[in-house]
């Protein structure tokens, strides 16, 4: 069987699965709950389609792998399997009548949110047939590179487990943190960095792709884009609800870059004035 198929079988599982699952418990985050799991099994389905001697493709398996084990273990200490769902959700629910959010479940979170998992992990089909290509120095740059990434997004998240920590035990106690959300660390240089990391992992996995297919221009660049869309469009709605707990996360907006670190500007406030 082409292993193409074969994960498009297990995709169309997984998104029965995941409404089914949905329609009984009234919980939207089952999607999410497998978010880091089903392209793991993806992408090892084109490695040992490959017969495992590949190296391309089992590096590709390999760094993927690593990648979905610490978002498995940052999604699990937050919570997310143990039947808690996506906030964001809710904020939906109550803005469309029923029949309209079950729409959006179906067609939104469940079926295209795993056309976008299935599409990120396609540049590993691309390695797959053109396995006759050496694996060479550049695999083992972008490698690299998307382990530093890994590492990049690791510490992103470790700084802002580390702050909601700090404000649930200040909580606790009666007081309140300041600020009230993450500005230092990483959190510096980008409001987001977890997110730059994330989406930068899948577009080495797309030029990792692309070096054993001889060109970029290969229509496997549509999961990296996908998912670069999706994450812009999740931050735009995610920064909508900070924004409105915490009015002063509009100054961290004008200083802040929203999703590629870069080092801030200085408040308007603090500017002087041009004098002729």
């Amino acid at each position: 069987m082409d292993p193409l198929l074969l994960v498009v079988y297990i995709a169309a599982a997984v998104c029965v699965f995941a409404w089914v699952a949905s329609l009984i418990s009234h919980d939207h985050s089952w999607v999410d709950r497998i978010w880091s799991i089903v392209p793991v099994v993806y992408v090892w389905v084109f490695a040992a389609s490959a017969g495992l001697s590949d190296p391309r493709l089992n590096v590709l398996a390999v760094i993927v792998t690593l990648w979905g084990a610490r978002l498995t273990f940052n999604f699990a200490r937050r919570g997310g399997y143990t039947g808690t769902e996506d906030y964001r959700w809710a904020i939906l629910r109550a803005r469309m009548s029923r029949w309209q959010f079950e729409l959006f479940n179906l067609f939104f979170i469940v079926i295209y949110q795993n056309f976008i998992l299935v599409a990120i992990t396609l540049p590993a089909y691309t390695a797959y047939l053109n396995r006759g290509t050496p694996f060479g120095f550049l695999d083992g740059l972008l490698a690299v590179i998307f382990l530093a990434f890994l590492a990049g997004e690791t510490i992103s998240d470790q700084q802002q487990w580390s702050f909601h920590a700090r404000k649930a035990a200040a909580a606790a106690t009666g007081d309140t943190t300041h600020p009230r959300f993450l500005q230092t660390g990483l959190w510096r240089f980008s409001r987001h960095p977890n997110f730059f990391f994330e989406q930068s992992q899948w577009w080495i996995v797309f030029f990792i792709g692309a070096v054993a297919a001889g060109t970029v221009l290969e229509w496997t660049v549509l999961g990296a884009v996908l998912l670069t869309t999706l994450f812009i469009g999740s931050t735009i709605f995610t920064e909508s609800i900070t924004k409105s707990k915490y009015p002063e996360y509009s100054d961290y907006q004008a200083t802040t870059s929203p999703i590629v670190p870069w080092p801030p500007r200085r408040p308007a406030s603090e500017v002087a004035p041009r004098t002729n």
